[in-house]
């Protein structure tokens, strides 16, 4: 396992994103205007890169990595941000999305889990 961490806050207007197929996931102390658009997660280390094959777990639905966008997995480090789109794409649109192919968008809830496999 690469990462775990637990939801621990859904901002206002964080799951608004969902219609657009993407999710922004910041550490749970980011700025108030990021938290507000954003699932925040509890600090944890992430022990290896992000990369094409890997498995995110979110809310117990599995989705597959299909791009990772250059600057991912240095803002996931630094300050457990990323977007997630659920599109499959093999190109991340930007610098910071991760790509991710799976049956549908994730019922995410407080306390639901956010592994990296």
């Amino acid at each position: 396992m690469k990462y775990q961490s637990t939801i621990s806050g859904l901002g206002e207007l964080a799951l608004d994103f969902a219609a657009d197929n993407l999710l922004i996931f910041f550490n749970e102390n980011a700025p108030a205007e990021l938290a507000e658009i954003s699932i925040l997660h509890t600090i944890e280390e992430l022990s290896e890169d992000i990369e094409v094959g890997d498995v995110i777990i979110l809310s117990n639905q599995e989705y597959r990595v299909t791009a990772v966008g250059e600057e991912a997995n240095k803002t996931f480090r630094q300050m457990g941000h990323c977007t997630f789109k659920f599109t499959g794409k093999s190109e991340a649109e930007l610098p910071g999305h991760i790509e991710l192919q799976g049956n549908r968008m994730p019922d995410i809830k407080v306390g639901d889990l956010l592994i990296v496999k």
